[in-house]
C-alpha cells in the first residue's frame, strides 16, 4: 500500500484501535491523518506523536473532509463484533466523492452496503473488505510440518496482547539479520499491512485450518515463516479460531503474548484468564496430536507501565514461562528471536 492514506479511528485512538497503530508502524504507506474527532475536539492542533511514539506522525482530525489529500480511507478500528456505525457514514461517502478508495477490516462489509457501492460505482473507486475471504479455501490437509520451512506461530492469553506486532516484530528483525523469512497475516491488520493475506476468523470453520495452511503452503518457499495469531485459546467467544490457526500452522514453535496486570478476558470481564504458564501448557497438549510444539518465548506488552513496574513484570511472566521473555516495543525482539531461531 505505497499511497497517501487516511486511517479512521474514532473514539479509540490510540489504545482501541490497532489497526490504526498497525498501520502506523508497518504499512508501506505515507499517512496523511488520523480520524479522531474526541480527540481533535479536545485539542485541534493535535498530533499522532502526542499519543503513539516510535511510529510515522501525522495530525489527528475530526472528519475526512478535514485531512489532507488522501487516495485511500483505511477503517482502523473494528468493535467487538466487527459492525459499521453509523456515524461514520459521513466520513466513508465523503472519501468515496472525493475519489479515494476505502479500505475496511470490518465483518460489515462497505461493497454490500447499497448506498457504498452505488457510490463507489459512480466514482470509479475500489471498496476492499479485507475480511471477506476467497471462495475456494478448503479443509487442511495436515502437510504444514511436512514443508521445508520453519514456522513459528504467535498465541495469546487474550485477544489485543500483541500477537500481530509480536509477529511482525520478530519477523522485520530476522530480514535485518539476512533471514530469508516470511510473514504470514491472518487478520485485517496484518492484511492490509502486507496487502494479501486470509481472514481467519471470517472462514467456515471446517476451512479455518485450511486457510492457514494455504498461506503457509504459498510462502514456504522461505527458510523461516512468521505466523500472525488470532484470538486465544482460553477465550470465551474466539477460541475457535485459536485452534485453527495452531492447528493449520503446524508450528515449531510458539510465542506466547501476554499484557503486563490483564486478569480478566477483554470485553468478557467474568472470565479471568489462567496463570500464562497454564496457558502455554495447554497450547502445547493441544497441538501434541497433531504436531508437537513448545512455548519457547514470551513477548508481554507493558507499555502502559514504568521502566521499574515493566522490569517487575517481565521477571513474573519470565517465572512463569521458563523462557525469554521482553516487550517487543519497549525492549525489541533480540532475545525473542534468538530462542525461535
Amino acid at each position: 500500500m505505497t499511497r497517501r492514506i487516511a486511517v479512521l479511528a474514532h473514539g479509540g485512538f490510540p489504545d482501541g484501535a490497532k489497526t490504526a497503530t498497525g498501520v502506523l508502524r508497518y504499512a508501506d504507506a505515507e499517512v496523511v491523518a488520523v480520524l479522531d474527532r474526541d480527540i481533535a475536539a479536545d485539542d485541534p492542533d493535535a498530533r499522532v506523536a502526542d499519543y503513539l511514539s516510535g511510529v510515522t506522525d501525522a495530525p489527528i482530525v475530526a472528519s475526512s473532509a478535514d485531512a489532507p489529500e488522501f487516495d485511500a480511507l483505511v477503517i482502523g478500528i473494528a468493535p467487538i463484533g466487527g459492525g459499521f456505525d453509523e456515524t461514520w457514514r459521513a466520513d466513508v461517502t465523503d472519501a468515496i466523492e472525493s475519489g479515494a478508495d476505502v479500505v475496511s477490516g470490518l465483518h460489515y462489509f462497505l461493497a454490500d452496503d447499497p448506498e457504498f457501492a452505488r457510490l463507489a460505482g459512480e466514482h470509479d473507486v475500489e471498496l476492499w473488505d479485507v475480511r471477506r475471504p476467497p471462495e475456494d479455501v478448503t479443509v487442511a490437509e495436515g502437510i504444514a510440518r511436512e514443508l521445508d520451512t520453519e514456522i513459528i506461530t504467535t498465541v495469546g492469553t487474550d485477544c489485543s496482547t500483541g500477537k500481530m506486532t509480536t509477529t511482525r516484530e520478530l519477523y522485520e528483525a530476522a530480514v535485518d539479520r539476512g533471514v530469508d523469512a516470511g510473514f504470514i497475516p491472518t487478520g485485517q491488520t496484518g492484511i492490509i499491512i502486507e496487502d494479501w493475506g486470509i481472514p481467519i476468523d471470517r472462514t467456515v470453520s471446517d476451512f479455518t485450518a485450511g486457510a492457514v495452511e494455504r498461506m503457509v503452503r504459498e510462502r514456504s518457499d522461505h527458510d523461516y515463516l512468521f505466523v500472525e495469531g488470532q484470538g486465544s485459546i482460553v477465550h470465551p467467544a474466539y477460541s475457535p479460531v485459536t485452534l485453527g490457526v495452531l492447528h493449520g500452522s503446524m508450528p515449531d514453535s510458539l510465542v506466547l503474548c501476554h499484557e503486563a496486570g490483564r486478569e480478566a478476558i477483554h470485553g468478557y470481564e467474568e472470565f479471568e484468564i489462567p496463570n500464562p504458564g497454564y496457558v502455554a501448557e495447554l497450547y502445547e497438549s493441544l497441538a501434541e496430536s497433531v504436531a508437537p510444539t513448545e512455548v519457547v518465548a514470551g513477548a508481554l506488552n507493558t507499555a502502559h507501565l514504568p521502566e521499574s513496574g515493566a522490569d517487575d513484570a517481565k521477571a513474573r511472566y519470565r517465572s512463569q514461562l521458563t523462557a525469554p521473555v521482553a516487550d517487543p516495543i519497549r525492549d525489541g525482539v533480540d532475545e525473542l528471536l534468538e530462542a525461535v531461531l
